[in-house]
């Protein structure tokens, strides 16, 4: 089948990269942008960080200055920014304006939902992070359901704002599905630190009780469901999709965190990556496979996300299982610190850095390189990582 019409569903970064990297690449056919908020494309980072902090320097005030530029009327791209795609058939999606638009290429780049339970609000977009600041602002006192990434930074926001913070969080630590239980308790005292009041093995059912504001912050999943039955997905819904990032359908591609890559880096397990180094790369191995064939370029990358909490820089680069081992470099009580891990071969598979930016930088060429490392100069947290190679 000649290509001559290239759909992209998502709005977000990995939507917004797909279509300029389409048009980068050479590609003359039509390309229609099919976003569900009425805003052109813009970084989502900044809505538990810089928007949350309100006025002064350094903050946003419009999501203007949030934007990607990239002009689309020049570019020749039919954007349908307010329209969601509500169903799926072989060429064809629906929108939920009842248009359907044909393609002979799709690319799923939807993202993900906030889980709802039911009460209090989510973090998503632009106007629930201004609508968000609005509450931690003006002396009210705010519960957080869930102790992960968001929870954390939206309750960092809210402390500096000087408001009341109560967490709640089912498990016995933050982030427990992600790090080992040392990792976690450190983490939880940076909440006491900050005066936040954290409380773990403490789910909730409702609207915790004597909170002015509740948000919600207990993950996400893929937005997937209408693309129907055909499509291979992992448990967590997003689309199994190979190392050229194409389903098990046809001419359907995924892209960003709707999507779940099979990894030769990883033993060809799939992975799911829900943040914006993701969302950046992979639209640079997509297109090739779109235009010139599957096959054209493979996405493994060395996985790699951030977070800002409790004065902290938190970068974590990799991806380790609970095979590795964790090597500790420094002390979890102190201001900065890294964990290692090592996989049996005592090859380095990840590290998280706390304000340690060299063990960031040296850990991501290593990993990156599968370098093997002596555990016992790991461990040395005066000495550089490369100076563990062995």
């Amino acid at each position: 089948m000649k290509l001559e019409r290239v759909l992209v569903v998502g709005g977000g970064m990995a939507g917004l990269h797909t279509v300029r990297s389409l048009r980068e690449k050479g590609f003359p056919g039509a390309v229609t942008f099919l976003g569900e908020e009425q805003h052109a494309p813009y970084d989502r980072p900044p809505l538990s960080k810089a928007v949350l902090a309100g006025n002064g320097r350094g903050t946003v005030e419009k999501v203007e200055e949030l934007a990607f530029a990239f002009d689309f009327a020049d570019s020749g791209v039919e954007c349908r920014f307010g329209e969601r795609a509500v169903g799926w058939t072989p060429g064809v999606v629906t929108t939920d304006t009842g248009v359907e638009l044909p393609y002979d290429r799709l690319i799923v780049a939807t993202g993900s939902t906030p889980i709802q339970l039911g009460f209090g609000e989510t973090l998503r977009t632009y106007e629930d992070s201004v609508r968000l600041r609005e509450r931690i602002t003006g002396g009210r006192r705010i519960a957080i359901v869930g102790a992960g990434w968001i929870g954390a930074e939206v309750a960092t926001a809210a402390r500096n704002a000087g408001t009341e913070v109560v967490i709640h969080e089912a498990r016995s630590r933050p982030l427990a599905l992600v790090f080992p239980a040392a990792v976690g308790e450190a983490m939880a005292g940076w909440y006491a630190e900050a005066g936040a009041d954290l409380k773990c093995s403490d789910p909730v059912t409702g609207p915790p009780p004597g909170a002015d504001h509740t948000l919600v912050a207990v993950g996400a999943r893929p937005d997937t469901r209408w693309l129907g039955e055909a499509f291979h997905r992992a448990k967590d819904g997003s689309l199994l999709v190979s190392e050229h990032l194409e389903t098990n359908v046809p001419g359907v591609f995924a892209v960003g965190d709707v999507a779940a890559y099979r990894s030769v880096r990883y033993g060809g397990r799939h992975i799911r990556v829900e943040h914006w180094d993701n969302a950046l790369r992979g639209p640079q191995a997509l297109v090739p496979n779109v235009l010139e064939g599957v096959g054209a370029a493979v996405y493994d990358p060395v996985p790699y996300f951030w977070s800002e909490q409790f004065g902290r820089m938190v970068q974590y680069v990799g991806h380790h299982t609970s095979a590795d081992r964790m090597v500790l470099r420094g002390d979890l009580a102190a201001p900065t610190w890294s964990v290692c891990w090592l996989d049996p071969h005592a090859r380095l598979t990840a590290v998280l850095a706390v304000g340690r930016p060299r063990d960031l930088a040296q850990g991501r060429r290593l990993v990156t390189a599968g370098a093997v490392m002596d555990a016992a100069r790991v461990a040395d947290a005066a000495a550089a990582l490369t100076a563990a190679v062995l």
